[in-house]
């Protein structure tokens, strides 16, 4: 069940929202009302995979009340089992296939072959097993006590505005909003329903457009492809991957916020970054921010000198490489932002400062443009292809079919994207927050969106969030 279908934004969560609201200042209610939402929300998807969350959500809890008791010694191997035991599902469920694959061609030249498994991959597989490591490396380090009660834990796990798809969660900073979740008010569910018309409008107005055109170019062989469309291909996708999982965070910390939980931001403009380092401050930032507390300081961070920053980085890069998916296009999509990070530590960013924003701002967008091709191509084939087709050699290339809404949409989308990078975006911010008039054309606007949203899908085939890949 996903939140932009009709089934799910008009019927199922209204119905839910009213009992919620019913029972606003019982907490007690509220958090079981929540857990068995989130459960059966889950279930409706992914009903075989349940089990194992639950049962793998029990062992983290009992580890973590041995790791607020145990001694040094017995702790450490008590944090081990329990990221090896998170790993070990998400390697199955994610890596195995690719695993097997190619310990085969490495075996071929012997005649030995392994059956592959063909496992369904759980939506969301990936969030849950992060944020499930966060909690009991937390619980090892004493930045949170273990969850008053396994209901806390599990309601932590389970929370379904976040669960497909993220933000990734700490549970220290979500602690106090789970052990006694606020009373929703009114300004609560103005503004959460607000954020979530927004996230409605991105999705199926802006990402789900471009994203045909997007899927058509890159689903096409690239060596028939001419430049221009190439170029608009990849332009398409480079809009349909933000709108479309910056909609999914919209949703849910517009979500959230209905219920009485706030959640941290995910995005924060980051088509407008004037390097590749500024991009991932503002891309996917609880990933990022992730992957920093947990892997990056832990490895050293930049305490031991320049070499070992530099490989830090990579290493970091390429996990998160590795975390997007099981395919050698991920691993070298994380090897190229690693270089370009370690290149702006060199001294790419001071060359990007003096060169000015437009220059910036541009070259940032270029290099990002190119690492999505490599995100986007399923092969290394397929990825060279597209790249000789980038260039103009003057070649006419195949026809692609584009619908007339195309064009104006990644116009949209480009302005959207890009006003942030601009000197008049400041003075619209503070146009529109001193304007109460301004403000609510901006509300009867998004509620406008959300109704011509909810139109577009009941009436157009379901396209389901780019992240659920992951």
């Amino acid at each position: 069940m996903l939140f932009h279908e009709p089934l799910f934004a008009l019927v199922l969560f209204p119905a839910f929202y009213a009992l919620y609201l019913a029972i606003n200042h019982r907490q007690r209610a509220k958090k079981w009302a929540l857990i068995l939402a989130s459960v059966a929300f889950y279930t409706w998807g992914e009903p075989l995979f349940v089990p194992v969350v639950f049962v793998s959500a029990a062992i983290d809890y009992a580890i973590s009340l041995r790791l607020a008791a145990g001694g040094k010694l017995a702790r450490r191997p008590l944090l081990t089992f329990g990221i090896l035991v998170n790993l070990g599902i998400l390697v199955f469920y994610k890596y195995a296939d690719f695993l097997i694959g190619n310990f085969n061609v490495l075996t071929a030249p012997l005649g030995t072959a392994l059956p592959l498994l063909h496992i369904a991959l759980p939506i969301g597989v990936s969030f849950v097993v992060f944020e499930k490591i966060t909690y009991l490396v937390d619980c090892y380090r004493g930045t949170t006590k273990p969850a008053r009660t396994f209901s806390d834990y599990c309601l932590f796990v389970f929370l379904f505005p976040k669960l497909l798809a993220g933000p990734i969660l700490k549970y220290h900073e979500m602690e106090t909003q789970i052990a006694d979740p606020a009373a929703v008010a009114w300004l609560d569910c103005k503004e959460g329903f607000l954020r979530f018309a927004r996230g409605m409008a991105k999705k199926l107005l802006i990402a789900d457009v471009v994203g045909n055109f997007a899927n058509a170019a890159f689903g096409a062989n690239a060596t028939g492809l001419g430049a221009a469309q190439a170029w608009l291909g990849l332009v398409c996708f480079t809009l349909q991957i933000y709108f479309d999982f910056s909609a999914y965070s919209d949703m849910a910390i517009g979500l959230a916020r209905m219920l009485g939980f706030r959640l941290k931001e995910n995005f924060m403009m980051p088509y407008a970054a004037r390097s590749l380092t500024e991009f991932w401050r503002r891309w996917h930032i609880s990933l990022t921010s992730w992957i920093r507390e947990y892997l990056y300081v832990p490895l050293g961070g930049n305490r031991y000198g320049e070499w070992r920053t530099y490989l830090n980085l990579w290493i970091c890069f390429l996990a998160s490489g590795v975390w997007h998916g099981a395919s050698w296009n991920f691993v070298l999509w994380g090897a190229y932002n690693g270089l370009f990070l370690t290149l702006d530590r060199m001294f790419l960013v001071r060359l990007l400062d003096r060169a000015g924003s437009i220059v910036s701002v541009a070259a940032t967008l270029l290099i990002v443009m190119i690492g999505w091709v490599i995100f986007r191509t399923n092969s290394i084939g397929e990825l060279t292809a597209y790249l000789i087709a980038l260039v103009p050699l003057g070649r006419p290339g195949a026809f692609l079919e584009m619908t007339p809404d195309v064009p104006l949409t990644v116009l949209i989308g480009s302005i959207l994207s890009l006003l942030p990078a601009t000197p008049l975006f400041p003075k619209l911010i503070g146009a529109y927050e001193k304007n109460i008039i301004l403000r609510r054309l901006a509300e009867y606007g998004l509620v406008a969106l959300f109704v011509i949203a909810s139109a577009r899908a009941i009436a157009v085939p379901f396209k389901p969030f780019i992240y659920f890949r992951f």
